[in-house]
Protein backbone atom coordinates (compact mmCIF):
# COMPACT_ATOMS: atom_id res chain seq x y z
CA UNK A 1 0.00 0.00 0.00
CA UNK A 2 2.63 2.58 1.05
CA UNK A 3 4.30 1.48 -2.64
CA UNK A 4 1.23 3.10 -4.78
CA UNK A 5 0.69 5.52 -2.26
CA UNK A 6 4.50 6.07 -3.70
CA UNK A 7 3.76 5.49 -7.04
CA UNK A 8 1.09 8.18 -7.03
CA UNK A 9 3.37 10.78 -5.75
CA UNK A 10 5.61 10.02 -8.44
CA UNK A 11 3.56 10.15 -10.94
CA UNK A 12 1.57 13.15 -9.64
CA UNK A 13 5.22 15.11 -9.56
CA UNK A 14 5.51 13.81 -13.22
CA UNK A 15 2.33 15.13 -14.18
CA UNK A 16 3.01 18.44 -12.38
CA UNK A 17 6.25 19.10 -14.50
CA UNK A 18 4.00 18.16 -17.90
CA UNK A 19 1.98 20.82 -16.99
CA UNK A 20 -0.92 19.38 -15.90
CA UNK A 21 -3.22 21.38 -13.04
CA UNK A 22 -2.92 20.98 -9.36
CA UNK A 23 -6.29 20.06 -8.99
CA UNK A 24 -6.46 17.14 -11.53
CA UNK A 25 -3.49 15.57 -10.48
CA UNK A 26 -4.77 12.81 -8.30
CA UNK A 27 -7.06 11.78 -11.13
CA UNK A 28 -4.38 11.65 -13.62
CA UNK A 29 -2.11 9.89 -11.77
CA UNK A 30 -4.90 7.13 -11.08
CA UNK A 31 -5.86 6.91 -14.70
CA UNK A 32 -2.31 6.35 -16.04
CA UNK A 33 -1.69 3.71 -13.50
CA UNK A 34 -4.30 1.90 -14.81
CA UNK A 35 -3.50 2.21 -18.33
CA UNK A 36 0.12 0.58 -17.24
CA UNK A 37 -1.66 -2.25 -15.50
CA UNK A 38 -3.71 -3.22 -18.07
CA UNK A 39 -0.93 -2.98 -20.80
CA UNK A 40 1.20 -5.23 -18.99
CA UNK A 41 -1.71 -7.44 -18.48
CA UNK A 42 -2.25 -7.95 -21.87
CA UNK A 43 1.48 -8.61 -22.50
CA UNK A 44 1.52 -11.25 -20.38
CA UNK A 45 -1.10 -13.16 -22.00
CA UNK A 46 0.19 -12.53 -25.30
CA UNK A 47 3.78 -13.66 -24.32
CA UNK A 48 1.83 -16.78 -22.66
CA UNK A 49 0.27 -17.07 -26.03
CA UNK A 50 2.85 -17.10 -28.52
CA UNK A 51 4.95 -19.72 -25.95
CA UNK A 52 2.39 -22.22 -25.63
CA UNK A 53 1.93 -22.56 -29.63
CA UNK A 54 5.52 -22.99 -30.62
CA UNK A 55 5.86 -25.30 -27.91
CA UNK A 56 2.64 -27.47 -29.88
CA UNK A 57 3.98 -26.32 -33.39
CA UNK A 58 5.32 -29.46 -34.44
CA UNK A 59 8.39 -29.62 -37.29
CA UNK A 60 7.52 -29.85 -41.09
CA UNK A 61 8.65 -33.33 -41.57
CA UNK A 62 6.22 -34.41 -38.91
CA UNK A 63 3.31 -33.19 -40.42
CA UNK A 64 3.94 -34.63 -44.34
CA UNK A 65 4.71 -37.69 -42.45
CA UNK A 66 1.31 -37.50 -40.40
CA UNK A 67 -0.39 -36.99 -43.70
CA UNK A 68 1.62 -39.53 -45.44
CA UNK A 69 0.00 -42.15 -43.08
CA UNK A 70 -3.37 -40.91 -42.88
CA UNK A 71 -3.69 -41.06 -46.70
CA UNK A 72 -2.54 -44.43 -46.39
CA UNK A 73 -4.94 -45.39 -43.80
CA UNK A 74 -7.42 -44.12 -45.82
CA UNK A 75 -6.69 -45.61 -48.89
CA UNK A 76 -6.00 -48.80 -47.38
CA UNK A 77 -9.60 -48.57 -45.42
CA UNK A 78 -11.55 -47.35 -48.55
CA UNK A 79 -9.77 -50.31 -50.72
CA UNK A 80 -10.60 -53.15 -47.73
CA UNK A 81 -14.38 -51.43 -48.13
CA UNK A 82 -15.01 -51.50 -51.43
CA UNK A 83 -13.73 -55.35 -51.86
CA UNK A 84 -16.16 -55.83 -49.33
CA UNK A 85 -18.58 -54.29 -50.80
CA UNK A 86 -17.71 -56.15 -54.14
CA UNK A 87 -17.46 -59.51 -52.28
CA UNK A 88 -21.19 -58.91 -50.68
CA UNK A 89 -22.62 -57.48 -54.10
CA UNK A 90 -21.57 -60.81 -55.73
CA UNK A 91 -23.28 -63.01 -52.94
CA UNK A 92 -26.48 -61.46 -52.73
CA UNK A 93 -27.05 -60.96 -56.64
CA UNK A 94 -28.64 -64.45 -56.72
CA UNK A 95 -30.73 -63.80 -53.89
CA UNK A 96 -31.76 -60.40 -55.28
CA UNK A 97 -32.62 -61.61 -58.79
CA UNK A 98 -34.86 -64.53 -57.05
CA UNK A 99 -36.08 -61.70 -54.82
CA UNK A 100 -37.16 -59.42 -57.92
CA UNK A 101 -38.75 -62.52 -59.69
CA UNK A 102 -40.47 -63.33 -56.70
CA UNK A 103 -41.82 -60.02 -56.12
CA UNK A 104 -42.88 -59.84 -60.13
CA UNK A 105 -44.49 -63.41 -59.72
CA UNK A 106 -46.48 -62.36 -56.23
CA UNK A 107 -50.33 -62.28 -58.49
CA UNK A 108 -49.95 -65.16 -59.92
CA UNK A 109 -48.19 -67.26 -56.82
CA UNK A 110 -51.32 -65.81 -54.93
CA UNK A 111 -53.84 -67.52 -58.26
CA UNK A 112 -51.98 -70.58 -58.43
CA UNK A 113 -49.58 -72.09 -55.10
CA UNK A 114 -51.82 -69.44 -52.32
CA UNK A 115 -55.13 -71.27 -53.95
CA UNK A 116 -53.53 -74.90 -54.00
CA UNK A 117 -52.46 -74.33 -50.21
CA UNK A 118 -55.66 -73.08 -49.38
CA UNK A 119 -57.40 -76.54 -51.15
CA UNK A 120 -54.64 -78.36 -48.99
CA UNK A 121 -54.96 -76.67 -45.69
CA UNK A 122 -56.78 -79.19 -43.18
CA UNK A 123 -56.66 -82.28 -45.19
CA UNK A 124 -54.79 -85.40 -44.42
CA UNK A 125 -54.91 -87.34 -47.17
CA UNK A 126 -55.47 -87.28 -51.25
CA UNK A 127 -58.95 -88.16 -52.63
CA UNK A 128 -60.34 -88.03 -56.51
CA UNK A 129 -62.40 -84.94 -55.00
CA UNK A 130 -59.33 -83.00 -53.72
CA UNK A 131 -57.85 -83.87 -57.65
CA UNK A 132 -60.88 -82.38 -59.33
CA UNK A 133 -60.83 -79.07 -56.94
CA UNK A 134 -56.87 -78.92 -57.97
CA UNK A 135 -57.71 -79.42 -61.81
CA UNK A 136 -59.85 -76.50 -61.75
CA UNK A 137 -57.11 -74.14 -60.05
CA UNK A 138 -54.69 -74.80 -62.41
CA UNK A 139 -57.21 -74.52 -65.51
CA UNK A 140 -58.20 -71.30 -64.30
CA UNK A 141 -54.40 -70.35 -63.59
CA UNK A 142 -53.81 -70.33 -67.14
CA UNK A 143 -52.18 -73.24 -67.40
CA UNK A 144 -54.75 -74.35 -70.23
CA UNK A 145 -56.53 -77.49 -70.29
CA UNK A 146 -54.36 -79.72 -72.20
CA UNK A 147 -51.29 -79.12 -69.98
CA UNK A 148 -52.84 -79.67 -66.55
CA UNK A 149 -54.58 -82.66 -67.62
CA UNK A 150 -51.50 -84.01 -68.12
CA UNK A 151 -50.56 -83.06 -64.69
CA UNK A 152 -53.81 -84.51 -63.12
CA UNK A 153 -52.67 -87.54 -65.18
CA UNK A 154 -49.41 -88.25 -63.59
CA UNK A 155 -50.09 -86.85 -60.07
CA UNK A 156 -53.05 -90.01 -60.52
CA UNK A 157 -50.87 -92.30 -61.67
CA UNK A 158 -48.53 -91.34 -58.04
CA UNK A 159 -51.64 -92.08 -56.15
CA UNK A 160 -52.34 -94.86 -57.43
CA UNK A 161 -48.90 -96.06 -56.62
CA UNK A 162 -48.97 -94.57 -52.99
CA UNK A 163 -47.13 -91.95 -53.34
CA UNK A 164 -49.33 -88.94 -52.52
CA UNK A 165 -50.30 -90.35 -49.22
CA UNK A 166 -50.49 -86.01 -48.01
CA UNK A 167 -51.03 -82.34 -48.89
CA UNK A 168 -46.88 -81.96 -48.70
CA UNK A 169 -46.04 -84.66 -50.98
CA UNK A 170 -48.76 -83.46 -53.56
CA UNK A 171 -47.19 -80.13 -52.92
CA UNK A 172 -43.71 -81.33 -53.94
CA UNK A 173 -45.43 -84.04 -56.73
CA UNK A 174 -46.98 -80.95 -58.30
CA UNK A 175 -43.68 -78.21 -58.13
CA UNK A 176 -41.48 -81.27 -59.77
CA UNK A 177 -44.15 -81.84 -62.42
CA UNK A 178 -44.34 -77.90 -63.30
CA UNK A 179 -40.70 -77.60 -63.59
CA UNK A 180 -40.78 -80.65 -65.97
CA UNK A 181 -42.55 -79.49 -68.12
CA UNK A 182 -40.50 -75.64 -68.73
CA UNK A 183 -37.18 -77.92 -68.49
CA UNK A 184 -38.09 -79.73 -71.49
CA UNK A 185 -37.60 -76.62 -73.65
CA UNK A 186 -35.04 -74.70 -71.57
CA UNK A 187 -33.03 -73.22 -74.32
CA UNK A 188 -31.00 -69.52 -74.24
CA UNK A 189 -29.77 -67.16 -77.62
CA UNK A 190 -26.65 -68.32 -78.86
CA UNK A 191 -25.81 -65.13 -80.34
CA UNK A 192 -22.11 -66.65 -80.92
CA UNK A 193 -23.28 -68.92 -83.28
CA UNK A 194 -23.46 -66.44 -86.03
CA UNK A 195 -21.81 -63.27 -86.78
CA UNK A 196 -23.61 -60.95 -87.23
CA UNK A 197 -26.52 -63.17 -85.30
CA UNK A 198 -30.09 -61.55 -86.55
CA UNK A 199 -33.09 -61.92 -84.36
CA UNK A 200 -36.25 -60.63 -85.84
CA UNK A 201 -38.95 -59.55 -83.31
CA UNK A 202 -42.56 -60.26 -83.57
CA UNK A 203 -45.84 -59.38 -82.36
CA UNK A 204 -48.88 -58.24 -81.97
CA UNK A 205 -49.04 -54.02 -81.49
CA UNK A 206 -49.08 -53.35 -77.80
CA UNK A 207 -47.12 -56.28 -75.95
CA UNK A 208 -44.27 -54.40 -75.28
CA UNK A 209 -41.97 -55.13 -78.75
CA UNK A 210 -39.76 -52.03 -78.87
CA UNK A 211 -39.12 -51.93 -75.24
CA UNK A 212 -38.16 -55.53 -75.11
CA UNK A 213 -36.05 -55.30 -78.10
CA UNK A 214 -34.33 -51.79 -75.85
CA UNK A 215 -33.61 -53.92 -72.92
CA UNK A 216 -32.33 -56.42 -74.94
CA UNK A 217 -29.83 -54.72 -77.00
CA UNK A 218 -28.41 -52.49 -73.60
CA UNK A 219 -28.20 -56.16 -71.99
CA UNK A 220 -25.61 -57.14 -75.16
CA UNK A 221 -23.98 -54.21 -75.38
CA UNK A 222 -23.37 -54.24 -71.69
CA UNK A 223 -21.96 -58.30 -72.45
CA UNK A 224 -19.47 -56.29 -74.91
CA UNK A 225 -21.67 -57.13 -77.89
CA UNK A 226 -21.93 -54.45 -81.10
CA UNK A 227 -25.25 -54.53 -81.43
CA UNK A 228 -27.53 -53.18 -84.96
CA UNK A 229 -31.11 -52.18 -84.27
CA UNK A 230 -33.54 -52.32 -87.49
CA UNK A 231 -36.70 -49.95 -87.20
CA UNK A 232 -38.95 -52.58 -89.23
CA UNK A 233 -42.06 -51.39 -87.69
CA UNK A 234 -42.51 -48.56 -90.09
CA UNK A 235 -46.71 -48.71 -89.78
CA UNK A 236 -46.65 -47.53 -86.51
CA UNK A 237 -47.00 -44.04 -85.49
CA UNK A 238 -43.35 -42.75 -83.62
CA UNK A 239 -42.36 -46.91 -83.58
CA UNK A 240 -39.19 -45.61 -85.44
CA UNK A 241 -38.66 -42.35 -82.77
CA UNK A 242 -39.21 -44.67 -79.71
CA UNK A 243 -36.82 -47.68 -81.25
CA UNK A 244 -34.16 -44.37 -81.34
CA UNK A 245 -34.62 -43.12 -77.85
CA UNK A 246 -33.77 -46.99 -76.51
CA UNK A 247 -30.72 -46.82 -79.48
CA UNK A 248 -29.57 -43.99 -77.96
CA UNK A 249 -29.73 -44.81 -74.56
CA UNK A 250 -27.82 -48.30 -75.17
CA UNK A 251 -25.26 -46.41 -77.14
CA UNK A 252 -26.57 -48.59 -80.34
CA UNK A 253 -26.90 -47.87 -84.10
CA UNK A 254 -30.24 -47.49 -85.50
CA UNK A 255 -31.16 -48.27 -89.19
CA UNK A 256 -34.70 -45.98 -90.12
CA UNK A 257 -36.81 -45.20 -93.14
CA UNK A 258 -39.67 -42.36 -92.50
CA UNK A 259 -43.26 -43.51 -91.37
CA UNK A 260 -45.24 -45.68 -93.77
CA UNK A 261 -42.34 -46.53 -95.74
CA UNK A 262 -41.13 -50.45 -96.75
CA UNK A 263 -40.23 -52.77 -94.33
CA UNK A 264 -38.44 -54.32 -96.52
CA UNK A 265 -36.03 -51.63 -97.37
CA UNK A 266 -35.84 -51.05 -93.55
CA UNK A 267 -34.93 -55.06 -93.17
CA UNK A 268 -32.31 -54.68 -96.17
CA UNK A 269 -30.40 -51.86 -95.05
CA UNK A 270 -30.45 -52.85 -91.84
CA UNK A 271 -28.59 -56.44 -92.77
CA UNK A 272 -26.76 -54.32 -94.87
CA UNK A 273 -25.10 -52.04 -92.19
CA UNK A 274 -24.48 -54.76 -89.81
CA UNK A 275 -22.53 -56.23 -91.70
CA UNK A 276 -20.30 -53.34 -93.25
CA UNK A 277 -20.30 -52.22 -89.58
CA UNK A 278 -18.72 -55.88 -88.15
CA UNK A 279 -21.87 -55.73 -85.87
CA UNK A 280 -22.30 -58.84 -83.66
CA UNK A 281 -26.15 -58.65 -83.70
CA UNK A 282 -28.59 -57.41 -85.29
CA UNK A 283 -32.49 -57.00 -83.73
CA UNK A 284 -35.10 -55.89 -86.21
CA UNK A 285 -38.23 -54.58 -84.84
CA UNK A 286 -41.10 -55.64 -87.48
CA UNK A 287 -44.95 -54.37 -87.36
CA UNK A 288 -47.61 -55.96 -84.77
CA UNK A 289 -50.56 -54.23 -87.49
CA UNK A 290 -50.42 -53.00 -91.23
CA UNK A 291 -52.46 -50.07 -92.32
CA UNK A 292 -53.24 -51.90 -95.64
CA UNK A 293 -54.59 -54.32 -97.14
CA UNK A 294 -51.55 -57.19 -97.05
CA UNK A 295 -51.40 -59.66 -94.94
CA UNK A 296 -49.13 -59.19 -91.57
CA UNK A 297 -48.33 -63.02 -91.83
CA UNK A 298 -47.03 -62.30 -95.51
CA UNK A 299 -45.15 -59.37 -94.82
CA UNK A 300 -43.24 -61.44 -91.88
CA UNK A 301 -42.69 -63.97 -94.03
CA UNK A 302 -41.32 -61.52 -97.11
CA UNK A 303 -38.70 -60.13 -94.38
CA UNK A 304 -37.73 -63.48 -93.28
CA UNK A 305 -36.25 -64.09 -97.02
CA UNK A 306 -35.02 -60.65 -97.42
CA UNK A 307 -32.62 -61.43 -94.03
CA UNK A 308 -31.90 -64.11 -95.48
CA UNK A 309 -31.01 -63.45 -98.89
CA UNK A 310 -28.29 -60.91 -97.54
CA UNK A 311 -27.06 -62.93 -94.30
CA UNK A 312 -27.40 -66.77 -95.33
CA UNK A 313 -29.09 -68.24 -92.45
CA UNK A 314 -31.02 -65.20 -90.89
CA UNK A 315 -33.22 -64.33 -88.97
CA UNK A 316 -31.31 -67.13 -86.48
CA UNK A 317 -33.72 -66.37 -84.00
CA UNK A 318 -37.45 -65.31 -84.72
CA UNK A 319 -38.18 -64.09 -81.02
CA UNK A 320 -42.07 -63.37 -80.52
CA UNK A 321 -43.45 -60.95 -77.46
CA UNK A 322 -46.12 -61.98 -76.08
CA UNK A 323 -48.31 -60.38 -73.00
CA UNK A 324 -48.38 -62.30 -70.11
CA UNK A 325 -51.49 -60.66 -68.91
CA UNK A 326 -53.74 -61.86 -71.83
CA UNK A 327 -53.71 -65.30 -70.91
CA UNK A 328 -54.91 -67.84 -73.31
CA UNK A 329 -55.34 -65.40 -75.86
CA UNK A 330 -51.15 -65.14 -75.38
CA UNK A 331 -51.51 -68.30 -76.40
CA UNK A 332 -53.47 -68.34 -79.37
CA UNK A 333 -51.42 -65.37 -80.50
CA UNK A 334 -48.19 -67.82 -79.97
CA UNK A 335 -49.97 -70.81 -82.57
CA UNK A 336 -50.56 -68.21 -85.29
CA UNK A 337 -47.19 -66.86 -85.64
CA UNK A 338 -45.99 -70.10 -85.13
CA UNK A 339 -47.85 -71.44 -87.81
CA UNK A 340 -46.41 -68.22 -89.88
CA UNK A 341 -42.58 -67.91 -89.55
CA UNK A 342 -41.82 -70.51 -87.23
CA UNK A 343 -41.09 -69.13 -84.05
CA UNK A 344 -37.34 -69.90 -82.14
CA UNK A 345 -38.43 -68.55 -78.66
CA UNK A 346 -40.61 -66.57 -76.50
CA UNK A 347 -40.15 -63.35 -74.17
CA UNK A 348 -43.27 -62.81 -71.75
CA UNK A 349 -43.54 -59.26 -70.23
CA UNK A 350 -45.53 -57.72 -68.23
CA UNK A 351 -45.42 -60.64 -65.89
CA UNK A 352 -45.17 -58.88 -62.60
CA UNK A 353 -48.57 -57.39 -63.45
CA UNK A 354 -51.03 -60.27 -64.28
CA UNK A 355 -51.99 -63.50 -62.04
CA UNK A 356 -51.96 -65.70 -65.15
CA UNK A 357 -48.18 -66.19 -65.01
CA UNK A 358 -48.90 -70.18 -65.39
CA UNK A 359 -49.73 -69.25 -68.95
CA UNK A 360 -45.22 -69.78 -69.19
CA UNK A 361 -45.99 -73.35 -68.58
CA UNK A 362 -48.45 -73.80 -71.00
CA UNK A 363 -46.35 -72.56 -74.17
CA UNK A 364 -43.47 -74.26 -73.01
CA UNK A 365 -45.96 -78.03 -72.83
CA UNK A 366 -48.12 -77.62 -75.42
CA UNK A 367 -46.23 -75.50 -78.52
CA UNK A 368 -42.48 -76.66 -77.04
CA UNK A 369 -40.93 -73.08 -77.51
CA UNK A 370 -38.23 -72.16 -75.16
CA UNK A 371 -39.63 -69.22 -73.05
CA UNK A 372 -36.11 -67.13 -73.54
CA UNK A 373 -37.22 -64.08 -71.44
CA UNK A 374 -39.67 -62.84 -68.69
CA UNK A 375 -40.31 -59.05 -67.67
CA UNK A 376 -40.62 -58.92 -64.26
CA UNK A 377 -40.61 -55.10 -63.72
CA UNK A 378 -39.69 -51.66 -65.67
CA UNK A 379 -36.18 -51.45 -65.00
CA UNK A 380 -33.52 -52.21 -68.03
CA UNK A 381 -32.31 -55.15 -65.57
CA UNK A 382 -35.88 -56.74 -65.17
CA UNK A 383 -36.08 -58.58 -68.37
CA UNK A 384 -34.27 -61.69 -67.09
CA UNK A 385 -33.14 -64.53 -69.40
CA UNK A 386 -35.91 -67.35 -68.12
CA UNK A 387 -34.89 -70.07 -65.27
CA UNK A 388 -37.38 -72.22 -64.92
CA UNK A 389 -35.84 -74.01 -61.50
CA UNK A 390 -35.89 -70.41 -60.19
CA UNK A 391 -39.33 -70.05 -61.44
CA UNK A 392 -41.14 -72.60 -60.09
CA UNK A 393 -39.10 -71.88 -57.07
CA UNK A 394 -40.39 -68.30 -56.38
CA UNK A 395 -43.77 -70.03 -57.44
CA UNK A 396 -43.34 -72.45 -54.45
CA UNK A 397 -41.19 -70.62 -51.50
CA UNK A 398 -43.76 -70.39 -48.65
Amino acid sequence: MEFFEQWLVFLADLLKAAGVPKEHLQVSALGVTYAVVVIIVLLIVLSLFLLRGKKAEPELGEIELDRIDQKSVAEAEAEAEAEAEAEAEAEAEPVSLFARLKVGLAKTQSSLVGRVDNLLRGKSSIDEELLEDLEEILITADLGMQTTQRLISELEIRRGRGQLENPEQLRTALKEGLEQLLQLEKQSLDVESANPYVIMVVGVNGVGKTTTIGKLSRQLTKQGKKVVLGAGDTFRAAAAEQLAIWGERAGVDVIRHQEGADPGAVAFDAAKAAVARKADVLILDTAGRLHTKINLMEELKKLRRILDREIPGAPHETLLILDATTGQNALSQARLFNEAVDINGIALTKLDGTAKGGIVVAIAAELKLPVRFVGIGEGVDDLRPFDPAMFVEALFEK
